[in-house]
Protein backbone atom coordinates (compact mmCIF):
# COMPACT_ATOMS: atom_id res chain seq x y z
CA UNK A 1 0.00 0.00 0.00
CA UNK A 2 2.97 2.31 1.04
CA UNK A 3 4.38 1.49 -2.64
CA UNK A 4 1.44 2.57 -4.55
CA UNK A 5 1.06 5.84 -2.30
CA UNK A 6 4.95 6.60 -3.03
CA UNK A 7 4.72 6.04 -6.95
CA UNK A 8 1.52 8.48 -7.14
CA UNK A 9 2.72 11.36 -5.19
CA UNK A 10 6.43 10.98 -7.33
CA UNK A 11 4.28 10.34 -10.61
CA UNK A 12 4.32 13.54 -13.02
CA UNK A 13 2.14 13.37 -15.42
CA UNK A 14 -0.25 15.23 -14.39
CA UNK A 15 1.44 18.17 -14.28
CA UNK A 16 2.54 17.77 -18.16
CA UNK A 17 -1.48 17.85 -18.82
CA UNK A 18 -1.97 20.67 -16.28
CA UNK A 19 0.46 22.37 -18.13
CA UNK A 20 -0.68 21.81 -21.52
CA UNK A 21 -4.37 22.47 -20.72
CA UNK A 22 -3.42 26.23 -19.62
CA UNK A 23 -1.21 26.09 -23.03
CA UNK A 24 -4.30 25.53 -24.87
CA UNK A 25 -6.29 28.13 -22.75
CA UNK A 26 -3.71 30.64 -23.66
CA UNK A 27 -3.73 29.91 -27.11
CA UNK A 28 -7.11 29.91 -27.43
CA UNK A 29 -7.41 33.10 -25.83
CA UNK A 30 -4.73 34.50 -28.26
CA UNK A 31 -7.03 33.43 -31.15
CA UNK A 32 -10.10 34.69 -30.16
CA UNK A 33 -8.68 38.12 -29.37
CA UNK A 34 -7.04 37.77 -32.78
CA UNK A 35 -10.66 36.97 -34.52
CA UNK A 36 -12.39 39.79 -32.88
CA UNK A 37 -10.17 42.21 -33.34
CA UNK A 38 -9.60 41.01 -37.43
CA UNK A 39 -13.55 41.21 -37.59
CA UNK A 40 -13.84 44.43 -36.76
CA UNK A 41 -11.15 45.69 -39.03
CA UNK A 42 -13.01 43.62 -41.78
CA UNK A 43 -16.29 44.91 -40.85
CA UNK A 44 -15.25 48.35 -40.97
CA UNK A 45 -13.74 48.37 -44.40
CA UNK A 46 -16.51 46.00 -46.00
CA UNK A 47 -18.77 49.71 -44.01
CA UNK A 48 -16.82 52.01 -45.82
CA UNK A 49 -16.88 50.25 -49.24
CA UNK A 50 -20.94 49.85 -49.07
CA UNK A 51 -21.06 53.56 -48.10
CA UNK A 52 -18.71 55.01 -50.91
CA UNK A 53 -20.79 52.41 -53.60
CA UNK A 54 -23.82 54.50 -51.91
CA UNK A 55 -22.99 57.65 -52.62
CA UNK A 56 -21.74 56.94 -55.96
CA UNK A 57 -25.05 55.32 -57.30
CA UNK A 58 -26.69 58.76 -55.63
Amino acid sequence: MTICMKSFWQEEEGATALEYGLLAALIAGVIITAVTTLGQVVSNTFNTIANSMSAAAS
